[in-house]
This record gives structure tokens, sequence and C-alpha cells, in this order.
């Protein structure tokens, strides 16, 4: 009975994405933009974020039609539409979400579902996590499960969907159809996603040919997480990219920078990733009132949101104090030329190295000219001296400098883990892939606590869910070579940080910052256990990341 409830998912595209299927009936759907996770599990956005995008999409098609022109969206940052969402930003042109702060990269995607689905109700189901809060289904599971309880059926298995899952609508649990292990489940009201239309041909099935389903089918778990480099960047295969210095923003073409940017005075070169490009939504008038609503090219009114304007940026608020401390970490690393090369960009600021750095109006720096570059002493790439500045007081301020074109690290870099024990532990049983040898466990345990000045909100209170946090390595040469690192690691504050949690959406909270930890045992169903023949040396290159190696253990 299950596999006979239908996803329900439709497969147009707005401009600048993979359109519709020629010879069908237009018809009325909602959108739901997803973003996936590093198992491989899509997760959605809330409806009021999707709609934003949405409407970002949409803009500049209108303002073509009206000026005979119009250019597709480059980027698009989400926390005009969700504060907690700051730091991220959607690349359009590669269909990734990017987060500014830590350079990490993820793939997102847009799936159309009938209006009368749960998409279109607004209704989400939700999976209870380790940490207690509450996690959504990718929206065809949401979609499914509300067919079946809608159906009045009492349990419903979620194999076809690709997931080892049963799930009891009396009971509200989901259990783990090898493990046994359940969990709680909830049926939640949201906001509704945003109406569009779907000219292709709805999913019919679990698995059809529907043009939707042909483009994500090659879209499989993250086996790791992109940093932002030059050269280490996922390129997009379905998605033509663009070479025009002018022309839509390729997955080439991305920036470090630090979020909540200033709005540069002038228009010089491309569209950045930035909160005010030119993607943002129109805002309120003088008067306060709302602008109007847009309407799409197919007539479906799309209402406006409310947009929560952004705080005053911290690179202002950190420039505008900016203590000679600051300048001379910069001047510590790097070496200023004397002529900049003239077809180079800054990829802090997306400007020429030959024009001036586009944090110029940011602030005024009596030592350093806008012009200024710099090349960092080791790697050699260069930069506005502006821009790493800029960079820098956005950032720890720990007396490091970390490229953010190949990831070298200056000084040594610290994090902004709250305090808290670390503690370590052997015993005898083995993990699944090392029989030879037993277990070593790690014990986290860190408390609420008041944010301190390097945290997102210094005054505000933050949370510490799911502690103690256990943790397992296998007890061989390399387990105690990550566990030593992991040590280092946890003494230079990087384990965890203060920030948002992407599972439960809470803000000010302790989260895991970019080191993965193996939380169970005996499975590896949820990606976070064993037998994983990858995970040690997976590890080892994030620690590396951090600037955590073992010549860290010849000090």
């Amino acid at each position: 009975m299950a596999a006979a409830l239908g996803a329900g998912s439709g497969s147009a595209g707005p401009p600048g994405l993979p359109n519709s299927v020629p010879g069908h009936t237009a018809l009325p759907a909602v959108a739901v933009w997803e973003w996936q996770d590093e198992f491989g599990r899509w997760r959605p956005y809330r409806g009021s974020v999707c709609s934003f995008i949405e409407q970002a999409l949409q803009a500049p098609a209108q303002k073509g039609r009206r000026s005979g022109a119009g250019l597709a969206s480059s980027s698009i940052p989400l926390g005009q539409a969700d504060a907690t969402l700051a730091p991220y930003v959607i690349d359009i042109p590669s269909l990734m979400q990017f987060r500014q702060d830590t350079g990490t990269m993820r793939s997102v995607r847009r799936h159309l579902f009938a209006q009368d689905s749960a998409a279109g109700q607004g209704i989400v189901w939700e999976w209870q996590n380790d940490e207690g809060g509450w996690s959504p289904y990718e929206m065809k599971v949401c979609v499914f499960l509300e067919q079946a309880f809608t159906h009045g059926l009492r349990h419903v298995d979620l194999s076809s969907l690709g997931y080892n899952y049963d799930i009891d609508f009396v009971l509200l649990v989901q259990t783990n159809k090898t493990s046994r292990f359940r969990r709680g489940i909830q049926r939640r009201m949201d906001t509704p996603y945003p109406v569009t239309t779907a000219t292709g041909p709805l999913h019919t099935a679990v698995a059809c040919s529907c043009q939707q389903c042909l483009l994500n089918s090659g879209t499989g778990p993250i086996t790791t997480r992109y940093r932002h480099s030059m050269i280490n960047l996922p390129s997009s295969s379905a998605v033509p990219q663009v070479s025009s210095r002018t022309a839509a923003l390729s997955s080439s073409g991305l920036g470090f920078v630090p979020y909540n940017k200033p709005t540069l005075s002038g228009a010089r070169s491309a569209p950045r990733l930035n909160t005010q490009s030119a993607w943002a939504l129109p805002q309120p008038g003088a008067a306060g009132g709302p602008s109007p609503g847009l309407s799409a090219s197919n007539g479906v009114s799309v209402p406006n949101l409310p947009v929560e304007m952004p705080k005053p940026s911290k690179v202002n608020q950190a420039l505008a104090v900016s203590p000679s401390e600051h300048e001379q970490v910069v001047r510590k690393y790097l070496e200023e030329l004397r002529g900049a090369p003239a077809d180079e960009d800054c990829i802090i600021c997306m400007e020429k190295l030959a024009s001036p750095s586009g944090y110029s109006d940011a602030c005024e720096c009596k030592t350093i000219k806008p012009e200024a570059v710099g090349q960092l002493t080791k790697c050699q790439h260069a930069f506005h001296l502006l821009c790493v500045l800029a960079m820098y007081a956005n950032g720890n301020k720990d007396g490091s400098l970390q490229c953010p074109s190949c990831k070298t690290i200056y000084g040594e870099k610290t994090g902004t883990q709250p305090k808290g024990k670390m503690e370590v532990s052997t015993f005898t049983q083995s993990l699944p892939g090392h029989q030879d040898c037993g277990t070593i466990q790690i014990v986290y345990s860190i408390s609420k606590g008041i944010q301190g000045p390097e945290h997102p909100n210094p005054g505000m209170p933050y949370t510490a869910r799911g502690f103690p946090r256990y943790c397992y390595l296998p007890d061989n040469e390399k387990g105690r070579k990550v566990l030593d690192l992991l040590r280092v690691a946890w003494k230079r504050r990087l384990i965890f940080t203060v920030g948002t949690s992407s599972t439960t959406g809470e803000s000010n909270t302790v989260v895991w910052n970019e080191i993965h930890h193996k939380t169970e045992m005996d499975t590896n169903l949820s990606g976070h256990g064993y037998p994983d023949p990858n995970y040690l040396d997976n590890v080892l290159a994030e620690l590396a990341a951090q600037g955590v190696t073992e010549a860290c253990l010849r000090q």
C-alpha cells in the first residue's frame, strides 16, 4: 500500500534553472528548495525561505520584460529571509549553498509538488534528532507520509523512498528496520510553500522518468565537505558555466566574503556573493508600508515576505575601531606589492587587483590605501590589503590568517569553543571494521553559558544540547594519532563553536565545528558510526584544514 502513494513532485524551473518539458499543460504547483547534508539527505528550507528564493529568481525576469533586458540571478543571500541563515548564500549557476564564514559548500535543488500536497498546505513531518530537537524529512517523504496519514494507514514502510525505516502513525515513532532503534516523529503546520506552475509531467512514482528525476538521479551522498578554494570547487555538469565577467557568477568565481558586507558606492564589476546583491527583495518604502507583491510570468501572484533588515555590518563595527594589532597581523603575513597584476582578481571582493578594494567603503584606514595589494609570504596568493584586513576583523582575531584561496594557515589558528571537558578511556570491545583492536571512547562535556566577545551575540545565553557527547575511535596506531590531534584541536577550541544547529535550526547553541566525529559504535546507517574505512583519513584531512597536523605533536 505504501508504494502506491506517489511523491507528487513536478519538474518546472524558474529563470536560470532547467525548465519545462514541451507539450505539457501548465499546472498549479508549489516550489520547495532543499539542501543536501553531509550524509546525502535532502533537508527542505522553510516555506518562507523558499518564497524569498522564488521571488529573488522572478524579480530580474520581470525587470527584463519591462526594460527589454534581464540577467539570471547569480547569488541569493538567505539571511534576508531568515536571520539564522545570515552566513549562507545560494549560488544559482552551480546550484550550491555557500557558507561565507567557513567556506563549506553543499548542493541545493528545487522540486515542485502538487498544490494540494503537504508542501502546498504547509504540513511538515519531522523526526527527533540526537540533540532533542526536531529535523524535517525531505519533502518527498513529508508528502508521502501525509498521503498515508490522510488515508488512515497505521503503518508505512519508507524503503521505497530509499530509507530503512518503518513509520507507526499510532505511536508516532520511526523504527530502524535493522537496528530496531526508535525515534519520535511529529506532524507540524508551517508556512505553505510558494505557488508556481509545473509545465512538465508530475512525478508519478517513487522512480520515474520525468525530467526532474533524470536531472537529480546522479546526485548521491556527499563524501566530503567542499571548502572554498579556487582549485577544489565542485562543478555542475548540468548547468552551463558563464565565462563573462559581467554575467552570472560561476562556481569558479566564488569569493570568500565576510557576510553582511556593506553596499559599495560604485557599481564596479560583477555581481558578488554578498547580502546586498541585486537579487534582494524590494525593501519597504520610506513611509514603512510594504512594497507590492511580485507577479510571476505565469500570472500567479507571489506575496512579498516581511524581510528583517540585517544588523549593522560586523565588518563595519570591527573596522570602525580597528586596533593597530589588526593591521600588524596583516602586515606580518603579507608583503605589499609595488605593482598589482593587471588581469588578476581579488577573490575576497571579486574586484580586479588593479582596482581599489571592494571594502574601501567599509572603512577608512589611514595607513592602508584602497588600491594596496599584498602577497601572502608562503603560498604567494595576492589580495587587496584592505580585503584581508576586513576578513581578519570579521573573524576570530586570534593572530592567525588563513588564505581564502588555498587554505594555508599563517600562525596558530584557534576557535571559539566554550569551556568544557574532554575525557578519554579505552575498552576491549572492537568497532565494526576494526576487529583487531579495542576502542577509544571520548566524552565531551560542555554546559550552557553566556557568549563571549568572540561569539555571534556577545552577552546572550547559549544552549548546550546533547551533552555529554560520546565519540569512538579504533584503538590502533592511526586511531591514537587522531586522538592526539583531537587533543590539540580541543586545546585550540576547534572542536565545537557557538552557532546555528544544522539539524534543529536553533541559534545560539553549541554545534560541531567542521571536524567529524563518530558518535555510534555498531551501525553506520546514519553516517555517524562504523564501519567506515575512510573515516580516519577524512578526519585527518579535516584536522589539517584547521592547521592541526603531526607537526603540532612535535612542538
